[in-house]
């Protein structure tokens, strides 16, 4: 059985001969531990493909997940100069934006110093938005625009998105052939909305006029189905839904079911009138205890993260109790107080742990509980494919 092949069957709540282990890294991981670095990995498809593929070979992780998105092949032709400050890159720009690239952390793009863009919410006209890239090497933009070529990206329909939008994905197959897992990531509608307008303004706008969230909400959710569809098209086995900020940290267990449980049901409905099996998961950090069961209300497949405390609020034998192997369950590896500060035998304890807990029956995908953070010892994160090949085998 190939990694593939057991990253399927745990997705489709089965056992197949082994526990799969597969985690998120922080880009700030990628930085760190390829010969790439951030401006290239950031901005650079087959620096991207390439960083992917190189960790998941030395990690035996049984997938990969594509968590940019694919990039302008022209992007250099902005660039009016670079420069070294700090220990930081700073990438001017033709239109006169600067990106300041850390060597550990995203890069983010800036008009002047310390300010970044964030549409005001009242100045939002809902029917002029489809989906919100944070990711692009552009940044936030309103209304939307890919890239530096200052072109509007036509509202609506699979149009919106760029043809270079899926070449990740695409030339991560092409790398790794048939034998390992594929994974897609794009925004949850939420995610979107707060990414847009920045955290605190997103969560003052749901009290200021919550109907005008509501249809934005209504559209992002359009847009990110149409992705969805096209990463399905591009090849990509699985689709991880991005939705970090709907922790009990940020929102309410009602407010949860008000503004993302409606919006996830959209989402996956609009994926599965054309791929009706493909799995979909979905990624939120913190504190989600008190919400499992309205996550798996939603029709996802599985759910990513289960923070353990002290980071979030997930006891990984509560869980299995709750969702009874109905959806898959990805993750419950503290990935600051083990995989970053702890020992190579801090991380083989706590993940045999996992496995005996969350093992039997399959269903279950070792991994940290959010991503491996940018300085985590990669022999820690090694030891997680010895983990499963001395505990998790059925």
């Amino acid at each position: 059985m190939n990694s593939r092949e057991r990253m399927r069957i745990a997705m489709e709540k089965k056992q197949p001969d082994r526990v799969p282990v597969m985690c998120q890294l922080s880009l700030g991981h990628y930085f760190l531990n390829t010969p790439f670095g951030p401006v290239e990995i950031w901005h650079d498809t087959e620096a991207f493909a390439q960083a992917l593929v190189m960790l998941q070979r030395r990690y035996g992780f049984d997938g990969i997940l594509v968590n940019l998105p694919g990039r302008d092949p022209d992007w250099r032709k902005y660039i009016v100069r670079t420069e070294e400050r700090d220990g930081e890159t700073i990438i001017h720009w033709k239109n006169g934006l600067f990106t300041v690239a850390p060597p550990d952390d995203n890069p983010h793009v800036y008009i002047e110093d310390d300010v970044r863009y964030f549409p005001d919410f009242h100045e939002v006209d809902p029917d002029k938005l489809f989906y919100m890239e944070p990711h692009d090497i552009s940044a936030i933009t309103y209304p939307y625009s890919w890239g530096f070529s200052g072109e509007p990206a036509p509202v609506g329909g699979e149009d919106f998105f760029p043809p270079w939008e899926c070449d990740t994905i695409k030339r991560v197959r092409e790398l790794t052939g048939c034998e390992v897992s594929v994974h897609a990531e794009f925004f949850s509608p939420f995610s979107q909305f707060m990414e847009m307008l920045d955290y605190t303004n997103g969560l003052m706008a749901l009290l200021d006029d919550e109907g005008k969230c509501h249809a934005m909400l209504e559209r992002f959710a359009e847009g990110a189905a149409t992705l969805g569809r096209i990463q399905a098209r591009a090849g990509a086995d699985a689709l991880l839904i991005s939705s970090a900020f709907t922790g009990a940290g940020l929102i309410s267990r009602e407010h949860y079911e008000q503004f993302e449980v409606p919006y996830l049901q959209k989402v996956i409905r609009g994926i599965r009138t054309e791929f009706p099996d493909i799995p979909i998961y979905v990624h939120t950090c913190g504190a989600i205890g008190d919400r499992l069961d309205l996550m798996e209300q939603t029709g996802v497949d599985g759910i990513d993260t289960f923070d353990p405390p002290p980071l979030g609020t997930v006891e990984l034998a509560d869980a299995i109790k709750i969702l009874d192997k109905r959806v898959f369950i990805k993750g419950n590896l503290d990935p600051v107080n083990t995989v970053l500060e702890g020992t190579p035998e801090d991380v083989m304890a706590a993940a045999r742990e996992r496995i005996e807990i969350a093992g039997p029956g399959g269903a279950y995908i070792l991994s940290t509980a959010c991503s491996v953070a940018p300085a985590a010892p990669p022999e820690n994160v090694e030891r997680l494919r010895e983990a499963v090949e001395q505990f998790g085998r059925y």
